[in-house]
């Protein structure tokens, strides 16, 4: 009987063996592993001290030399004559800044502009537009800081047509000096239009009433809970058709078209931009890179130019991109509800 404990114990111990082993390889090969790790990060640390010792031992007046080569590379990149490109992207409106570091809405656009015309090593302006559009206002001031451009700087402006550059994109496209689109751009819509609602059956229905107390006859014009009188109804057409004869006159000297021939095309109707191209009313089918080389082109400098990097606020580019994501302006539409004229492509 203690024979066989004995050799039970004995093998016992002989199977344990191989397994004891083969831990202490896997320990080994883990000292091995982080032996290695520690001397290739000695000889990183060696190579980079070498290297800022031989860099200290230069002479002063070759450290001068290339900090002053830098400064230079750095100064050339900055002053370099090239092209400056701008986004005109979601609706376009007067919004209101909810920060002072946010620069949204036409005069912040237009600022830039004219800002971006001024420095004397942007020799040109692209205008990257995708846009339905917006409010008259918004809409003039853009297209003015773009004249503005043009002829007191003698700068050419070139616009590129995006997805949408309809109504008032249309509108401040038509101030500059070419205008390029993609074949399947939608663009057109030369029009105004201000639209409203009329819940009176429905009030009636429900057993709401408004009152109202107002100082003149037209003071309510357009209100939701009464139907419109023929005479307040010419009173808004006129204004249509005044801000509609604007508009015609703005596509009429931009594209050097005669009112007549303008009225035939601003029906409303939208076009593509090969259709668009066909009727005269844009230049060019290309992409961005066209519209780049041209403005290069117009501004002396040759295909392919320089693009100004930084020509463009802080953060412009950011709000831009948000204000496009977010369906054009639902944010700021959800704040500026009220009535307005509006050069906007209208399909909700």
């Amino acid at each position: 009987m203690e024979d066989q404990n004995i050799n039970a114990s004995s093998a016992a111990n002989a199977a344990a063996q191989p397994a004891a082993v083969d831990k202490n390889l896997k320990h080994f090969s883990w000292l091995l592993k982080v032996t290695a790790a520690l001397f290739l990060c000695s000889v990183i640390a060696a190579l980079s001290l070498s290297a800022k010792i031989d860099s200290q031992k230069k002479s002063p007046a070759d450290s001068e030399k290339s900090s002053i080569s830098e400064l230079k590379e750095k100064v050339s990149k900055k002053t370099k004559d090239g092209v400056a490109v701008i986004r005109v992207y979601g609706v376009i409106s007067q919004s209101m800044k909810t920060y002072d570091w946010e620069k949204t809405g036409s005069s912040a656009l237009a600022q830039r502009i004219r800002k971006t015309g001024k420095k004397k090593n942007i020799k040109a302006i692209v205008l990257d537009i995708n846009t339905p559009g917006g409010t008259v206002a918004a809409v003039q001031e853009i297209y003015d800081a773009i004249n503005f451009v043009r002829k007191e700087y003698k700068k050419p402006v070139v616009a590129l047509f995006g997805d949408v550059s309809a109504s008032g994109g249309y509108y401040i496209g038509a101030a500059c000096d070419e205008i390029f689109a993609h074949p399947g751009t939608m663009t057109g819509s030369i029009g105004v239009i201000m639209s409203g609602m009329n819940y009176e059956g429905l009030m009636k229905k429900i057993g709401f009433k408004s009152e109202v107390v107002k100082s003149g006859k037209y003071k309510d014009i357009g209100a939701p809970y009464r139907e419109m009188s023929p005479e307040e109804r010419k009173l808004l057409q006129d204004m249509i058709d005044d801000s509609y004869s604007q508009f015609v006159k703005a596509v009429a000297e931009g594209r050097k078209m005669s009112d007549e021939k303008v009225r035939s095309l601003a029906d409303g109707r939208i076009y593509t931009g090969s259709q668009a191209k066909e009727a005269g009313l844009v230049d060019k089918l290309g992409n961005y890179q066209d519209a780049l080389d041209r403005a290069g082109v117009l501004a002396g400098l040759g295909k392919d130019p320089h693009v100004i990097s930084g020509a463009s606020e802080p953060f412009d580019n950011f709000f831009s991109m948000m204000n496009s994501k977010f369906g054009g302006g639902l944010l700021s539409e959800a704040f500026e509800s009220g009535p307005r004229l509006e050069y906007r492509l209208y399909m909700k």
